[in-house]
């Protein structure tokens, strides 16, 4: 028997079940080459908070503006200061522009992010946005009479395969307790917050998280990313470069727009181009999965520094920053987190069944483990 009929043999006896969902590394799964911080997660950059508002409610055939929900609001904060006056360096990058994220444009005139980073579903943008200014005027009574107007920072992908889309079901209150829940710590990842109604790779997807630490000739840094993950068709889905989808080719769901959403945050001086030539790595990193940025995909990166904060006090202001000889291990940390968040993505998401029945199935991991011990690459075994 050749080896591709008796590994599917092996998966075809194996049940398509619900997992624990353990991260990469409690799975003995190796990522890249460089080492994660301690949470493996974007919130590794010193300062950096995320919040989730999750809504789930409902089942059964799709009433459009009553449900089944299937979706969430997720905040990302650079800091917990004054974000408004102590701005961050930071830079946009489109890969595929089938998509929205408000603001961009602004990012990459000023080169600086001075509001929150928000993540929903397609049709909440206008929603998320407007209680993103809320929320930035009640902290700041001045905006729009001594001070500036707000651009929010608001991006999406589309959820209408799993969730009530019509009902546009975020309110401000859901937005307001995304970013006043904003934390450091440990990040949840999975069906959750934006991703609650993602689909990645025809696998349920959604909220996915990693860092690494980059050695350079001006002292060691994190890269983190966040990611919202609802792209790809299963037959492109690599892990650790072991073609998992082709050989995982049941129960398909219906994809998703292929749309996918990175932040990028890191603790090295960086300036705002420097940011955009980081952004263009996550698409790499991106690549490692197996995506082919679709032509319906939106495929959008914003990266920012925490290391400086700039502030509207004179003519002149000065911004220390690494040498481009230096930017290499930054390049390689933020391939290598972004593939590492979409994969964690992947992991911790559970099955979930949406509008009109439709079954978004989480990724299988006894199936993943034959998989990658067929293909040289043993993982823990399970429980």
């Amino acid at each position: 028997m050749r080896r591709a009929e008796a590994l599917s043999l092996m998966l075809s006896l194996l049940p398509l079940g619900a997992h624990s969902r353990p991260r990469a590394r409690e799975l003995g799964l190796r990522i890249g080459r460089l080492a994660p911080g301690p949470l493996d997660a974007i919130t590794d950059v010193k300062g950096v908070r995320v919040g989730h508002t999750t809504l789930n409610r409902g089942e059964g055939p799709l009433v459009p503006g009553q449900g089944p929900v299937r979706t969430g609001v997720t905040a990302i904060l650079p800091h917990g200061g004054d974000l408004w006056h102590d701005k961050v360096p930071a830079a946009a990058f489109v890969l595929n522009g089938n998509g929205e994220v408000t603001g961009l444009h602004w990012v990459n005139e000023s080169g600086l992010l001075e509001v929150p980073i928000l993540l929903t579903s397609t049709m909440n943008v206008p929603r998320v946005a407007d209680a993103a200014i809320t929320w930035m005027l009640r902290k700041h009574p001045a905006i729009g009479i001594t001070e500036d107007v707000v651009l929010p920072v608001v991006g999406e992908c589309d959820d209408s395969a799993l969730n009530d889309a019509r009902g546009r079901h975020v309110t401000e209150a859901d937005t307001l307790a995304a970013l006043d829940g904003a934390a450091e710590g440990p990040v949840r990842e999975g069906a959750v917050g934006a991703g609650t109604g993602m689909i990645c790779y025809q696998f349920k997807g959604g909220i996915g998280t990693a860092s690494r630490r980059a050695e350079t000739p001006g002292g060691t840094f994190t890269v983190g990313a966040l990611v919202n993950a609802n792209h790809g068709r299963r037959p492109e889905l690599l892990i650790a470069g072991v073609p998992v989808g082709r050989e995982i080719p049941e129960r398909l769901v219906p994809p998703g727009a292929h749309s996918i959403i990175i932040v990028l945050a890191t603790d090295a001086p960086l300036d705002h181009r420097q940011l955009g030539r980081l952004a263009k790595r996550a698409a790499l990193g991106l690549a490692r999965t197996g995506s082919n940025a679709h032509h319906s995909s939106g495929d959008f990166v914003i990266a920012f520094s925490t290391a400086t904060r700039l502030k509207a006090m004179g003519a002149l202001e000065t911004i220390s920053r690494l040498t481009d000889e230096a930017a290499d291990p930054l390049f390689e940390a933020a391939a290598e987190a972004t593939e590492a968040a979409v994969i964690h993505s992947l992991l911790a998401a559970e099955t979930t069944t949406g509008r009109d029945g439709h079954v978004a199935q989480a990724l299988p991991l006894d199936r993943l483990r034959v998989v990658m011990a067929a293909n040289g690459r043993p993982l823990a075994p399970g429980k």
